[in-house]
């Protein structure tokens, strides 16, 4: 079969770390769990890229692992790479080992090196899965790592247990009653509005949102940043709610996800303390990768799934940097001016990289995304277009309104240097390099986005029909229906040009 990994890079990426959470539960000197992470996490890493290049040479949609030791008892959906989790499982891989790396010693006691390698297991599993049952249990998991740090920081746990567990309710009793349905018989309005439910609280849509603030005022950093960055409730609403929903459905989460991007935009310029500033930030941008998934055209399916990608990358970088300045100074104010920019110029220009990245700035690797987001979006709904643009100008505005309050405006006085470490600068360069590349040169990523569009639209049956209007049109309807925009020219080009040769996406 021409379908198979030639090794099992799978099943390795998710039992190395499962393996390395055994051998750092028990160890109590905080350097050696830190080097063990850091193998652990450099291994798994290793392993996400390979399973990527190998699938990459195999030309197909879809892969199994060279083991599939699993595909027995829990069918072939259980351990399986394709198009859409192919770059998604390295870049969760390398979050958790920059994360890793940029853990400096004043964090190493607060830092919980055991769940965080369960839990890149869990999303290692959670990215290779595509059987619906499997994805809900093992999204069940995921909660459980925040749960225990929560309680054992000593704060209260309410707020997260209700909407996590309604969320895992809702998912599970929805895809139930959907599946007690007879095959043939029309789908059941209640179990779609529920799985629906379910990804609008899991990706913290208005007004169930205030989990994720309260996860990031509670939590550890790290341990927020890496729960909600894999972005969860966009691949729950990939693998289970897109290839049965119907229209209404879409547009009902389009709708609900533009309306939290817009507000969400709004609250981060109003925000006093930095690490509310950066849950609602992440929650607007996030927000309008759910509107590019419901978009359901190519153009538009294609600029949320790089959107998500980007987000996914920059706002990590973003969330580091914040780290690093709160092992400096501790819990950071936005009240006041710090003008620490002469103490870390390295941590301040990687601050405003990746904040302008996360809203598609010329040159980094969000601009086409949301570019294809915005042309896809205008092509289906004209005014989804215009709040996607309002609410990237707010997140601008609210991003460059910070990095004045933290870096400009004061002298900070220090008695010891605040430069940043070597690890910090790894992390920084690692991910500087990413976000200039995909920017310069996305025909690549955006390529392999594009088929992995095509591909989900084609499995649902309820997707609607390619729309052309003015400015606009898909890449496969006939020139002469339109005149095209120049952002319609320059998002065909990048969509329809053939990949660089040797590229894990050339077809």
């Amino acid at each position: 079969m021409n379908n198979i990994l030639q090794l099992p890079w799978l099943e390795l990426a998710i039992l190395i770390p499962l393996a390395g959470t055994l051998t750092v539960m028990f160890v109590r000197d905080p350097e050696t769990a830190r080097r063990r992470v850091l193998i652990v996490c450099g291994l798994m890493f290793a392993c996400a890229v390979g399973a990527w290049l190998d699938f990459g040479q195999l030309h197909t949609f879809e892969a199994h692992d060279h083991w599939d030791l699993v595909t027995p008892w829990l069918g072939e959906d259980a351990v399986v790479i394709d198009e859409l989790s192919a770059p998604l499982m390295p870049l969760a891989a390398l979050l958790y080992l920059l994360t890793a790396v940029a853990t400096l010693r004043t964090k190493m006691g607060r830092f919980p090196f055991t769940w965080t390698l369960f839990s890149a297991a869990i999303l290692m599993a959670t990215l290779s899965c595509r059987a619906p049952w499997g994805v809900i249990g093992l999204l069940a998991l995921q909660t459980v790592p925040p749960y225990f740090e929560l309680r054992e920081r000593g704060r209260s746990t309410r707020v997260f247990v209700l909407h996590m567990g309604l969320f895992l309710a809702l998912l599970a009793g929805g895809w139930a009653l959907l599946q007690s349905s007879e095959p043939g018989s029309p789908r059941s309005i209640w179990a779609i509005g529920m799985l629906t439910a379910a990804i609008l609280i899991r990706s913290g849509s208005v007004p169930l949102h205030c989990w994720m603030t309260d996860l990031f005022e509670n939590a550890s950093f790290a341990t927020a940043l890496l729960y909600v960055t894999p972005m969860a409730g966009a691949y729950a609403a990939v693998r289970l709610l897109l290839p049965v929903s119907p229209e209404w459905a879409m547009r009902s989460i389009a709708i609900i996800s533009l309306v939290t991007a817009v507000y969400a935009a709004g609250m981060a310029l109003v925000q006093r303390e930095a690490r509310r500033f950066f849950a609602y930030l992440f929650l607007s941008n996030s927000s309008l990768v759910l509107v590019g998934l419901e978009v359901a055209t190519p153009i538009g399916l294609t600029g949320g799934l790089c959107v998500w990608l980007s987000v996914g990358m920059s706002l990590a970088g973003f969330g580091l940097t914040l780290r690093s300045l709160e092992s400096r100074t501790g819990r950071i104010s936005l009240d006041t001016y710090h003008g620490l920019a002469s103490h870390m110029p390295s941590l301040a220009a990687f601050f405003l990289l990746t904040g302008l990245a996360s809203v598609g700035f010329p040159g980094t690797v969000g601009f086409v995304g949301v570019e294809l987001l915005v042309e896809g979006a205008v092509g289906v709904y004209p005014l989804v277009g215009m709040l996607v643009v309002v609410a990237a100008a707010l997140n601008g505005i609210a991003v460059l309104h910070a990095y004045f309050r933290l870096f400009t405006g004061a002298e900070h006085r220090a008695s010891i240097t605040l430069q940043a470490r070597w690890p910090e600068r790894v992390a920084v360069l690692t991910l500087s390099a990413l976000i200039l590349g995909g920017g310069l040169f996305p025909q690549p990523g955006v390529h392999s986005r594009y088929h992995a569009a095509t591909e989900l639209i084609a499995r649902n049956p309820h997707a609607p029909a390619p729309r052309v209007h003015a400015g606009y049109r898909e890449p496969d309807a006939p020139v002469g229906q339109m005149v095209p925009s120049s952002a319609s020219r320059l998002a065909e080009r990048v969509v329809t040009a053939p990949p660089a040769p040797g590229s894990p996406s050339g077809r």
